[in-house]
């Protein structure tokens, strides 16, 4: 008897949430930023629809703040699969609503990603969206669910959870209200590089070891920006890093490796106790539920 393997079980998994999400909703979209974990995504819908476009357009919330190499991936994997990108800028919303811009030596726009993605729902009127967020990553991505309803005014609220049984999803939603989707839900870190490792994907080159002017932070190496504020006395070095997770230049940090490949990669994950968004996201370090806060609020 043929079995599946955990690698083949996961992906299946997604094959089966995509399709359910091309099936319940009238105007879904994917949500890509050019990391590892919405490329997975992309990567999962191709196998999902092909040889058919995606029922759906990749949406991606720029803050303006994103690693170039990340960005530059971005549209490249868009051009090649030929795909439609959509992307709407935090700084925009800004302007347009009149917010006030994150001060700080770590000024960060993650929070106000919210307004755009919020305004860019409503501009297309997405009732789905569908998203690379993984329930190892964070204690409040672990307890949502993979069809993740919002109500109008794109909060979520841990209390009013759909059960999932038997892989059945729920996507009925009332006007208004629209859903957060997680293919990869169930997966790791660890499974996510071994399938990269598997299928061959690939991947910008933040991910494996290289040299970069870091700013030694309160045990952080936060890279040298146009969006960090440097003081006097502040400890800048040159060291050989790569990033675990990519978001924002002023709240993601690198890690120390000397990793060049996905083989070397996978044996550090092996090793360490730490979750990736423990070890490298400043952003979560704001509060215990920092989070939880955000989604609440309408975040990804």
């Amino acid at each position: 008897m043929y079995e599946l393997d955990y690698l083949d079980q996961l992906e299946s998994e997604a094959i089966h949430i995509f399709r359910e999400v091309a099936g319940q909703f009238e105007r879904p979209a994917l949500l890509f930023s050019g990391g590892k974990d919405s490329i997975t995504l992309v990567h999962l819908a191709l196998k999902a629809f092909r040889p058919g476009k995606f029922p759906f357009p990749l949406v991606h919330i720029d803050t303006g703040h994103n690693f170039p190499e990340a960005l530059a991936f971005r549209d490249q994997l868009a051009a090649q699969i030929d795909e439609k990108l959509i992307v709407r800028n935090v700084g925009d919303t800004i302007k347009a609503k009149g917010l006030t811009e994150p001060k700080g030596k770590f000024a960060s726009r993650n929070a106000l990603q919210t307004f755009t993605l919020l305004d860019t729902i409503e501009e297309f009127e997405f009732d789905a969206c569908i998203g690379g967020a993984r329930r190892d990553e964070e204690k409040a991505r672990a307890k949502e669910r993979i069809f993740s309803v919002r109500d109008e005014f794109g909060q979520w609220d841990p209390k009013r959870q759909r059960p999932e049984l038997w892989n059945t999803y729920n996507g009925k939603i009332s006007k208004g209200e629209n859903v957060r989707v997680f293919p990869i839900s169930n997966w790791t870190e660890l499974d996510i590089w071994n399938y990269i490792r598997r299928e061959n994907i690939e991947l910008p080159s933040i991910y494996f070891a290289h040299e970069r002017e870091v700013l030694q932070h309160e045990g952080q190496l936060v890279a040298i920006s146009d969006f960090i504020t440097l003081e006097p006395g502040d400890s800048v070095v040159t060291k050989t890093v790569r990033y675990r997770t990519v978001g924002d230049m002023t709240c993601t940090a690198a890690v120390e490796s000397a990793a060049s490949d996905i083989d070397g990669i996978i044996k550090e994950i092996i090793a360490t106790k730490t979750s990736e968004r423990g070890e490298t996201r400043i952003d979560d370090r704001v509060s215990e539920a920092a989070m939880e806060d955000r989604k609440k609020n309408g975040y990804f």
